[in-house]
């Protein structure tokens, strides 16, 4: 996994926080949590380097979250509402499957180039997850996100003809693909990643290869 810029700590060092401040600190939290778990791995990093880096006491960091575990889990909810936030509003307006999942795949990009650390911890998720059966069971949930949004996307694609009715689960297994391998394999790499996604979409309507 590629490394990223260190985070850098803020001079200000904090006890307890005080209330009006509690949100915007938990968020900060939150981000330099994703940062930090996408770049070294859960085992790895610890609550103490985490306040370290926001600025805060590790007591204060424990006002928020009671465990490490519970600090990953709630920065996993808070990057999966993120993304798909923007993956529903990206498909508004878009009537078919095809027109759906390029728009998917053009906003999980923007997303990338926005703030790489998403598409990082996505991938550093799987990983982390695989090591840890309790991390495994407790983010099942949202798996069936995932799998529930995309299957919206799958029956607007059988209802419309685009997809046969006995390919549904192939057709899952490849977005599921897709998109495991953007996060895991090129989301270092803009271009890169901008170029697989155009293969991708000319791959979905047949224009990538020729057949005969």
């Amino acid at each position: 996994m590629a490394s990223a810029q260190k985070v850098k700590p803020v001079v200000k060092r904090l006890g307890r926080p005080p209330d009006t401040s509690s949100v915007q600190t938990r968020e900060r939290i939150l981000v330099v949590a994703r940062e930090m778990f996408s770049v070294h791995g859960y085992e790895i990093t610890t609550n103490r380097d985490i306040a370290t880096a926001v600025g805060i006491t590790p007591g204060a960091l424990y006002h928020y979250f009671g465990s490490k575990l519970a600090l990953y889990l709630a920065v996993h909810e808070d990057t999966q509402s993120q993304v798909y936030e923007q993956f529903t509003k990206a498909i508004i307006g878009h009537e078919t499957f095809i027109g759906q999942f390029e728009a998917v795949l053009d906003i999980a990009h923007e997303m990338n180039i926005e703030d790489a650390s998403v598409a990082r911890f996505i991938g550093a998720v799987r990983v982390d997850s695989g090591r840890h059966p309790d991390m495994a069971a407790a983010l099942s949930t949202h798996v069936r996100q995932r799998e529930g949004f995309f299957a919206v996307m799958i029956d607007l694609g059988i209802k419309r003809g685009e997809i046969a009715q006995e390919n549904r689960l192939v057709v899952q297994a490849y977005l599921l693909t897709v998109l495991m391998g953007l996060t895991d394999a090129v989301s270092e790499d803009h271009e890169l990643q901008k170029r697989a996604i155009q293969g991708i979409k000319m791959a979905m309507r047949g224009q990538l290869v020729k057949t005969s």
